[in-house]
């Protein structure tokens, strides 16, 4: 889209319909699209030239690549604008769109200096205003604020459509349909201290909400922990998302838990969170479970291979709920649904956003990355979860207008 083409219209009868279709990356950005990553360390080091070489591998030789190079001689001998004519940018496109060709959005390769911000966000602290975004139908939108981020201070919801987005500071002005993810995370990301200006619209709001955010430093915690119930002896963890944090901060809540005394139970709270590690929701799962009971099923073709609790967890027999909503994506479907198979654990709120599919995170030349879907997973009862998501045993929706946390109330009453 260019960048001063008008912001679309949409049709706010249709929105109840539309599917949570994409990648869930956070414009904090939030590890959410890393389902299935196996202990990635990313390299943040300097990227060298890139080197273009016309020759095939030996086993590729039958391979036409003429039209490839016609067209990128007529670019590099014709194209008006040689300061925009730059080899490393048109290599990294030409990857771009071949692997865009699988029509997969968990399939992608990301250049340096997008593969730097997906390493940044696992860790934890950025530079950003602190959303976590998506796609519903075509439609860039929001699938939630982080918690006292500069997003939610400025009244940003989750559900609002994005239609614009502005930073004077960066020349950025355009609408967003046709956005992919990675470029939306480039437009909205900034310096802390500078201001980027959404468009949105909301559902039950005919005209445009325009917000200006202040980016600011964000340090996002993987794990909060608050002691909810009358007497304040129900443990409320929040899982934010399984990133490489996120064992040692469950770490010093499991510490605090066990304090506790008189415990009456756990609510584990995954609403929003956008998954990460598939490690990481293996092991929180075998905090609840039995040594050798299934956590999830990994299907690569016809390869079968089961991810099983090694350890002897600390709550076996805790009373426990789930909390869930749509923006419970990927890992935290796993952790959610393994505890519902094996456990018979309840799960309260909305439906999860339905991500079935593992990536493999690989790095290749120049500090690039290919993230890549090598299988698919399923519950242990053998449930493919991809765009369906899990439905709740109590499906009860949120009410923005009230201060109570809906959700979380009726798991503190199934626990009491």
């Amino acid at each position: 889209m260019e960048p001063n083409s008008p912001l679309p219209k949409i049709n706010f009868t249709l929105i109840r319909y539309l599917i949570l279709a994409l990648i869930v990356l956070a414009a904090t950005f939030s590890a959410g699209y890393l389902i299935g990553f196996k202990g990635y360390q990313g390299s943040l080091a300097e990227f060298p030239k890139v080197t273009i070489t016309r020759e095939l591998p030996q086993d590729k030789k039958d391979l036409d690549f003429s039209l490839f190079w016609r067209v990128w001689d007529t670019i590099n001998t014709s194209y008006f604008d040689k300061e925009k004519v730059i080899p490393a940018n048109m290599v990294y496109g030409a990857i771009e769109g071949m692997v865009s060709a699988l029509g997969d959005p968990y399939t992608v390769f990301l250049p340096p200096d997008k593969n730097r911000v997906v390493q940044e966000d696992l860790l934890g602290s950025f530079d950003g205003i602190g959303i976590q975004i998506g796609f519903k139908g075509n439609q860039l939108a929001v699938i939630a604020p982080l918690p006292n981020s500069p997003s939610e201070k400025a009244g940003i919801e989750a559900g609002d459509f994005i239609v614009g987005i502005k930073d004077e500071a960066k020349g950025i002005e355009r609408g967003t349909v046709g956005i992919s993810i990675t470029d939306a995370v480039s437009a909205i990301r900034g310096p802390a201290g500078t201001i980027v200006t959404l468009t949105l619209l909301r559902e039950g709001q005919e005209e445009p909400i325009v917000v200006d955010v202040v980016r600011e430093s964000i340090d996002v915690p993987s794990v909060t922990l608050t002691f909810v119930g009358d007497d304040e002896n129900i443990a409320q963890v929040r899982l934010l998302k399984f990133g490489g944090e996120t064992e040692a901060e469950w770490e010093e809540a499991v510490i605090e838990i066990l304090k506790k005394q008189s415990l009456k139970g756990i609510v584990l709270d995954l609403r929003n969170n956008p998954g990460g590690y598939l490690q990481g929701a293996v092991d929180i799962a075998s905090e609840f479970m039995k040594t050798g009971r299934v956590v999830v099923i990994e299907e690569r073709g016809e390869q079968k291979s089961e991810y099983v609790v090694e350890k002897i967890g600390r709550f076996p027999n805790t009373p426990l709920v789930v909390l869930v909503n749509q923006g419970s994506a990927s890992a935290s479907e796993i952790l959610a649904g393994a505890l519902r198979d094996d456990k018979k654990v309840k799960l309260v709120g909305e439906k999860t956003f339905g991500k079935g599919t593992i990536q493999e995170p690989q790095q290749v030349d120049g500090g690039a990355g290919l993230h890549i879907t090598v299988a698919r997973w399923l519950t242990p009862s053998g449930v493919w979860v991809d765009g369906e998501g899990l439905t709740p045993d109590f499906e009860l929706e949120d009410n923005g207008e009230t201060d109570e946390d809906e959700q979380l109330q009726k798991g503190i009453e199934l626990l009491q």
